[in-house]
């Protein structure tokens, strides 16, 4: 009874969950049209028993499935959604791209949700075997990868009722995640002059495309006059055309804003629009400032994410075949010096100097089978992540779990490459057992969420969640006119 059955269960099941992590990867669909991804997941949550319902919060591929009922109420979250341009052959030790500008799972995304699939399936077994009151939801999280799908969940009001929300992450190494991470907003800065003859009669013309270049080196002086975690990123994406004998009526670009606060991630905005407005002013041009979506910093609670780190203690890492760990030290050692980055970054926030030399002792493997020291102090991630939206509503913790080989960067064909491997199905099933493990902890022992509340509520101050996007702001799939 309790872990274990759920443990076992999770064992039973693997195949069909590696069977689905394997055909979400060969979808690799992008933020917000991921509806072969969801229909693949949610198959298996109807066979499950799982009551399903989709479209949650007005968002077309955010779907839930519940099972039991009464509380506690635990969450687990799941993503599927791929990036941009990283296709790539899969088991390839080098880069071989299959088809040109076509997307490819380079954050593991196929590996998140079947993984968080598998934990809810443990959990439901638990829940029936045990008798034991609580309801289980699995929710299918769409456009994590520059949509911030939870967000507008989140403002939709979708994970107002947990008790607990549980994820995971794939990555190198094995950890319970303690950190913050940068809000963010994204927003369009669409630029609108008029052409003219750039030889003949330039005069006539208003360059959208000036407006646009001097923006962006206003942007480049603010950034020595913002909180030192802040991060500016822009890609410019329409430069007015092909034609340097046109005056450019037309340009745009976006811009990722980010920093450790919502309320400072709007400051900046405000100063970026005065740029922009000043930019437009400068070049008799007009600007149209469009937001695309917003996320919120991550509240990490230290009191699920140990229950988290037991779990991964208590299991133990995977073993692995011969073969398997022939091809990560393939893919590690491919990577260079930069492969240590990651494991060096973990060892210099040890405090005991015990712990650091046992981390620092991995230097050198292939695939790191060890789980690095609880921290409750946390590491700053200088990226985001739309699981700080579920964080500012119920207590929210995940883990990272070793499913690619030592010092695999992220958003990389390495990732895609290992995608479908043993690593990747062992880890997952590792990820899946730590999180349904902590989930049953939590409905054996309810104190364990009060403490986790209790938690929330002293790091929340008496602040409440205030959701980044504004109103009428819709999610968007990647590419879809702004």
């Amino acid at each position: 009874m309790g872990k274990q059955t759920a443990w076992e269960e999770i064992d039973k099941k693997s195949s069909e969950i590696f069977t689905a992590s394997d055909e979400i990867w060969g979808c690799a669909e992008t933020a917000f049209t991921e509806d072969k991804s969801m229909k693949i997941l949610c198959d298996v949550l109807k066979a499950e028993g799982f009551t399903v319902e989709t479209g949650l919060a007005d968002v077309k591929t955010a779907f839930k499935g519940t099972f039991g009922s009464g509380k506690p109420v635990i969450g687990i979250l799941g993503e599927f959604d791929a990036l941009s341009g990283l296709d790539q052959e899969a088991g390839a030790t080098e880069k071989i791209v299959v088809h040109d500008g076509a997307s490819g799972h380079g954050c593991g995304h196929n590996m998140l949700g079947t993984a968080s699939l598998s934990a809810a399936i443990g959990i439901k077994k638990y829940l029936e075997e045990s008798g034991k009151p609580g309801t289980v939801i699995y929710f299918g999280c769409p456009g994590e990868e520059g949509g911030s799908g939870k967000a507008f969940m989140a403002k939709g009001g979708v994970f107002a009722d947990l008790d607990a929300a549980i994820t995971w992450h794939p990555g190198d190494l094995t950890q319970a995640d303690t950190g913050s991470s940068l809000a963010n907003y994204q927003v369009a800065y669409k630029f609108y002059g008029k052409s003219a003859h750039a030889g003949g009669a330039p005069h006539l013309g208003r360059s959208a495309l000036d407006a646009l270049e001097l923006m962006n080196m206003g942007v480049q002086f603010l950034r020595e006059h913002v909180v030192p975690e802040a991060r500016i990123h822009y890609a410019i994406t329409n430069t007015g055309g092909y034609s340097p004998n046109v005056v450019q009526p037309y340009a745009e670009v976006l811009y990722l804003i980010r920093a450790p606060k919502n309320s400072q991630v709007e400051e900046i905005y405000q100063r970026v629009n005065k740029i922009a407005e000043g930019a437009a002013h400068m070049t008799e041009t007009r600007v149209e400032i469009d937001f695309v979506k917003g996320c919120s910093n991550l509240m990490s609670n230290k009191v699920i994410a140990k229950e988290l780190w037991d779990n991964l203690v208590e299991l133990g890492a995977p073993e692995y075949t011969e073969e398997e760990m022939k091809f990560a030290k393939a893919i590690s050692e491919g990577v260079g010096d930069s492969r240590f980055e990651s494991l060096e970054k973990i060892a210099k926030n040890c405090k005991d100097k015990a712990a650091k030399a046992e981390v620092l002792s991995h230097k050198g493997e292939s695939m790191y089978r060890f789980v690095a020291p609880f921290n409750p102090d946390g590491i700053m991630s200088f990226g985001s992540t739309d699981v700080g939206d579920v964080s500012w509503n119920c207590p929210t913790a995940q883990a990272y779990v070793a499913t690619w080989a030592a010092g695999t960067p992220g958003h990389s064909w390495q990732v895609v490459s290992q995608g479908k491997s043993g690593l990747a199905h062992k880890g997952l099933i590792y990820a899946a057992k730590a999180m349904a493990g902590a989930a049953i902890d939590m409905y054996e022992d309810p104190e364990i969420i009060a403490k986790a509340k209790a938690e929330m509520e002293e790091e929340l101050d008496g602040d409440t969640y205030h959701c980044p996007i504004p109103d009428g702001c819709k999610p968007r799939a990647l590419g879809m006119k702004m």
